[in-house]
């Protein structure tokens, strides 16, 4: 056998070997049981996807599309309806703040027609993150600005200086602080005296009761963790994503949070990195995710998730893949449960080019949002792994 024959004859044996291995491997990932996958929906742009708390933001973007608007320009004025509402925890205004006391917001944002990208991380005072990565993916040749760098970016560009720490996250940072430790100087709930009467408890500017029972909103009903000891938010790790399709077939994408709550100071999470928690591939797709951020960064997961779909897989099928790939490498015991499953949640979002989409959870009960041109946009379940412990 000549050295030109031997050359195409291994080329080709690679070839099918690399066939096997992809229809082995999606088979493998074909969802089982409660987690059988649907026909993913399939329908030609306008479409816009967007975790369960980006609902409006799917139907602003789809709006904004329908009169012409560039996808980018759509999913940041989508999720900017979610970044302003301070019912949501974890997003813009309203959000959590870090163990200092500080809001602290990442985002991204990703164009497919440009493969081009912006982002900010850990900015504070500024309401909109999204809106500031637009500006970095237009106006600069970098992907990413930081810290006080990327909060004088903003102000450069005309936005404001805001406190964004609302008086229910203050309450819930409080209440963390003084219930770290029996050791500190503070009293745990259970260590305080009960008064005998009404407390006086109003700042004053304020001029009428804070409302602890306002519902608060994220992208899962379970993103919260309370115990009887800890009657306060315990962890937020919600964010929200939005990926929208052109009637024309452009895609653009983004993620914004403000990310763990009572995180380290300077802490930053997938939201803001390319290829963790949003990527877009103006040929094949867009994907997102929310939850564990240090669990997306370590796997590359939006990336990935695309990478899945390019290889054939629908949108859902690449969700439930990734979420496999998640249990796989999820190999710290402090990050595992008895049963050596993950002790956390994660969701992924996929939008496919030629217009269908889906989504998949670690544990059931995920849902997510989703615009198709059916109506108003819906919420819809999530295929997943694994059931829910105690569900």
């Amino acid at each position: 056998m000549d050295h030109t024959s031997r050359r195409s004859f291994l080329a080709a044996s690679a070839a099918l070997a690399a066939a096997g291995v992809l229809q082995a491997h999606a088979r493998a990932h074909q969802p089982q049981g409660d987690a059988k996958a649907p026909n993913d929906p399939h329908k030609r742009g306008p479409v816009v996807i967007a975790s369960l708390n980006g609902r409006p933001a799917c139907d602003r973007a789809a709006e904004l599309l329908a009169q012409g608007y560039d996808p980018a320009d759509a999913v940041v004025q989508g999720v900017r309806i979610v970044e302003d509402d301070p019912n949501d925890d974890s997003v813009g205004y309203g959000g959590l703040p870090n163990a200092d006391g500080v809001v602290e917001l990442d985002s991204c944002v990703m164009h497919g027609p440009t493969h081009k990208s912006g982002a900010v991380a850990g900015i504070r005072n500024i309401k909109n993150p999204a809106m500031v990565a637009l500006r970095v993916l237009r106006e600069t040749d970098h992907c990413l600005l930081v810290g006080e760098g990327a909060y004088l970016f903003a102000i450069s560009k005309g936005f404001r200086h805001e406190d964004l720490l609302t008086d229910h996250a203050r309450r819930e940072w409080l209440n963390w602080k003084h219930n770290m430790s029996r050791d500190d100087d503070w009293l745990n709930d259970d260590e305080r005296d009960a008064p005998s009467g009404k407390t006086w408890d109003l700042l004053p500017w304020q001029s009428a009761p804070g409302d602890d029972n306002t519902p608060r909103t994220n992208d899962g009903p379970d993103f919260r963790k309370k115990t009887s000891a800890r009657p306060y938010i315990m962890e937020v790790t919600g964010t929200v994503h939005c990926s929208a399709l052109t009637a024309g077939g452009d895609i653009a994408s983004v993620t914004s949070t403000s990310g763990l709550n009572w995180k380290i100071p300077g802490r930053v999470g997938d939201s803001p990195i390319i290829g963790a928690g949003n990527y877009c591939d103006n040929d094949i797709g867009a994907a997102g995710s929310t939850g564990r951020g240090e669990a997306n960064i370590t796997t590359c997961a939006s990336a990935r998730i695309v990478d899945f779909m390019e290889r054939g897989m629908s949108p859902t099928e690449a969700c439930l893949a990734m979420c496999d790939y998640i249990v796989k490498h999820t190999k710290e015991k402090r990050l595992l449960r008895p049963d050596g499953t993950p002790n956390f949640d994660l969701k992924f979002y996929a939008l496919r080019k030629d217009g269908a989409y889906g989504a998949a959870s670690l544990f059931s009960g995920g849902q997510f949002s989703a615009f198709d041109g059916s109506g108003p946009a819906k919420v819809l379940p999530m295929a997943f792994r694994l059931q829910r412990p105690n569900a």
